[in-house]
């Protein structure tokens, strides 16, 4: 279960029991910091937490601060800086140093666009997104508000603020497009506004193609970063929803309907059925395709001998490009594992680093920054009505 799932039930939970809570979600960074724009935390008025916004150091100050913010019925801008050694007040020590600033803000949970609202509209649609949160206003303004949102989705739909939403969509289309969080100062009718524009990926989609019991492990662990998973196999004694409970979708396909699917262009693909016709089958209706994922247990042996027999007619070429940059055989980082729970890990940070396109290495051993895609704060000319 992700953290955005863990917040709505939590959410849901807080509503239907009647007691007031507020949202701290983290809006800028300046340096080092456990979490970065974007990390959420709900408190309710008793204090109870729900999310994380930092290791720990943050929560017990930003806690009473949230619950300062539902008895005002107001937001809050919290700015906390880590950098001080000497200040002992978040037990930090020598910590993240790093500017962190929160945003708190309680919730109306009669307002069918509140922050929490429109992170579910999000969660309900299997699509890319940005969310606009205008963090910091013009104290002359009268207009903007701190705390006013817009959603946009990759094929347009929008949500939030009327009165924003224009110049907001048009920032929110521009990182949609280029596909990172940043941070921007926009220039809006109701004056100049300061917001985080936070890029809302879907979940991993994972389909396992085998059944088995080396599947089941792979499957919990995967269930465990919230991806959405879909189990394949031709067994029905194997392929039931009571043996994958954390599975989306477990489905008996036989290995001559293999040939008649068609794959999720955005999934990644995981064969673990140790049938060799299986294997095959679904590996000539995969190989076409443009999954960016596909990962093949066995040895180097299989794996050649699989792509000489297709049907593909590939030339050799077509064939390293295949192994080279989709195809992952033998499957799984080289992490040591020996049982089934190991090489699910295994499998599992392999297809998390080809995600986010990293190789993998120790971080002692990198010199980059360990949070590369972090928001950037932009000084380009301001987006929107002058």
């Amino acid at each position: 279960m992700t953290e955005l799932q863990r917040l709505l039930l939590a959410y849901d939970r807080y509503r239907a029991e009647a007691r007031p809570c507020a949202l701290a979600t983290v809006v800028e960074v300046l340096g080092s910091a456990y979490r970065r724009p974007g990390a959420r935390m709900l408190v309710t008025e008793d204090g109870e937490l729900t999310g994380a916004i930092s290791g720990g150091c943050l929560e017990g100050d930003a806690r009473q601060r949230a619950r300062q913010a539902i008895f005002r019925g107001h937001p809050a801008l919290v700015t906390y800086d880590t950098r001080d050694e000497d200040d002992p007040r978040h037990g930090l020590g020598p910590g993240c140093q790093g500017v962190v600033r929160i945003l708190l803000e309680p919730l109306d949970f009669d307002a069918s666009d509140n922050p929490v609202e429109l992170l579910r509209g999000f969660a309900q649609y299997p699509e890319p997104a940005v969310l606009a949160t205008v963090f910091e206003t013009d104290t002359t303004g009268l207009k903007a508000a701190v705390g006013q949102r817009v959603l946009l989705s990759a094929t347009g739909a929008l949500r939030g603020t009327p009165l924003l939403a224009a110049p907001l969509a048009e920032a929110a289309s521009t990182t949609l497009a280029q596909d990172k969080s940043q941070i921007l100062d926009i220039e809006t009718d109701a004056g100049p506004v300061r917001a985080l524009l936070e890029v809302l990926r879907p979940p991993l989609s994972l389909v396992v193609y085998g059944a088995g019991n080396d599947a089941q492990p792979l499957v919990h662990l995967a269930a465990s970063l919230g991806w959405h998973i879909t189990v394949l196999d031709g067994r029905p004694n194997l392929a039931t929803a009571a043996r994958f409970p954390e599975a989306a979708e477990v489905r008996i396909v036989p290995v001559r309907e293999l040939q008649t699917l068609t794959p999720d262009a955005g999934a990644y693909h995981v064969l673990l059925s140790h049938n060799y016709a299986y294997d095959l089958a679904a590996l000539q209706v995969l190989l076409p395709s443009s999954a960016p994922y596909i990962g093949l247990l066995g040895p180097r042996a299989k794996a050649g001998r699989l792509l000489g027999e297709s049907e593909l007619d590939l030339s050799e070429a077509a064939i390293s490009d295949a192994l080279r940059n989709r195809l992952h055989s033998p499957i799984g980082l080289s992490l040591g594992g020996e049982t089934p729970e190991e090489i699910a890990l295994a499998i599992v940070a392999e297809i998390q680093a080809v995600k986010n396109r990293q190789r993998p290495q120790h971080l002692r051993d990198t010199t980059a920054a360990i949070h590369a895609d972090s928001p950037s704060t932009s000084s380009a000319a301001p987006v929107g009505a002058a």
